[in-house]
Formats: structure tokens, sequence, C-alpha cells
């Protein structure tokens, strides 16, 4: 009789037990869920955020895409070397991770040839230019039709219509769709999702970047 009781006791304790677990678990992702991908996203924001005329809620969000799904920083950045402020390059194991805004989203990461001879694949810079629009004063309906697309707006690299140089790509690449950039997966984001994207890229701080004529370069002022 007494082995019953406290066996009884025991798994009494471990049903207490395994309660407590399940009540504390919830808890914490009751509390993660209750902070919005928006506020998330806003809280997250690695530059301070221009937010005059602005929807928070969609540039919060469109934070949450650039910064915590996408990581575009990681390809819009000049070099990998150069993506975190001293002292908080998380690579190196420095604590906290702090993204430099002297390069946040200026672009210039040189990817090289798709083919020994032909043009070189570089990174643009995303950041908004004196008009307050993203990529240097880019409209909302070219950007869509980039991401859905894949159109080099710029025709920075051409198919070659003869032989390679330094400002073409051979086939099979098709010079008019931008190489490298995961243009076919950000394709199939929403119609929320672009507009999103575009309010946040709107609202961080303009990289004017080398002197014109640079594709790189924006007119901040």
């Amino acid at each position: 009789m007494k082995t019953m009781k406290f066996a009884t006791t025991l798994g009494t304790v471990a049903s207490l037990g395994a309660m407590v677990l399940v009540l504390t678990t919830t808890s914490h992702v009751k509390a993660e869920s209750e902070e919005s991908l928006s506020k998330k996203g806003l809280r997250l924001a690695p530059v301070p955020l221009n937010l005059q005329g602005k929807n928070p809620e969609l540039v919060g969000y469109g934070s949450y895409l650039v910064n915590v799904v996408s990581e575009c920083n990681g390809c819009h950045v000049s070099s990998p070397a150069v993506a975190y402020a001293p002292g908080g390059n998380p690579y190196l194991g420095q604590t906290p991770a702090k993204v430099n805004p002297d390069t946040y989203l200026g672009g210039g990461r040189d990817f090289g040839q798709l083919i020994p001879g032909t043009a070189n694949i570089i990174s643009r810079n995303l950041t908004p230019d004196k008009t307050g629009l993203p990529a240097g004063g880019m409209k909302f309906s070219t950007f869509r039709e980039i991401m859905k697309t894949g159109l080099d707006d710029d025709k920075l690299h051409p198919t070659c219509s003869g032989a390679p140089n330094a400002n073409c790509l051979l086939p099979p690449f098709d010079g008019s769709k931008l190489q490298i950039m995961p243009w076919p997966a950000f394709s199939k984001m929403s119609e929320y999702d672009l507009r999103a994207i575009y309010a946040y890229l709107s609202a961080i701080p303009c990289i004017g970047g080398p002197p014109a004529p640079s594709t790189l370069h924006h007119d901040c002022q």
C-alpha cells in the first residue's frame, strides 16, 4: 500500500512538473507571437528610419522581410568585411552584432564574372536618393516588375551581340535579367510583401556611394 501511494505521489509530481513546463513554454511562445512582425521589424532595423508620411506598420513589416527573412544586406554591401561596424561582427565572435550604417544596402558587392572575359556582376545601391524613392529614385511599378520578372532596368550587362567583353553576358545567360539576385524566389512574394519592402527601402538613409558617373552613385541632397 505504501509503495502504491509513493508511486502515485511521484506520478502526481511528474504531472505537475510537466504541466508547469508546458505552461511556461506556452507563455514564452505567446509572448513572442504577440509582438507583431511589424513591431519586430521596427525594433530590429539597423539604421534610423524616416517615418514621416509613411505607414509605420508597413515599414516595420518591410524591415522584417529585408533584415530577418531575406537579409538583403548580405549581398547589397560592398564587402562582407565592411558589413558590420567595428567590434560588432558576429562572424568574428563579437557581440552584440552591429550593422555598419555607412555601408548598409549601399551596393557594390562584386560577384565576379559568370563567364571569363564578360561583365562582372555587382550588386546595386538600394538606398533612396534625394527624391526619397528607393534604389536611387525607383518608382514602385518598376520595383515590382524587377522583383517579379528579374528585369535589369539599368541594362548594365546586355547579352553579347558579338565578341564577349566586360560589358556584356554571353548566352546562355540572359543579359536582360538580373543575375545572381534570387528574384525567382522573390517573385513569389505577395503584393503586400513587395509594398512593405519598398516602403522600408524608402525609409532608410541615403548612401551617396562613389562619385558619378558610377551606377552606385546617389544624390542624397
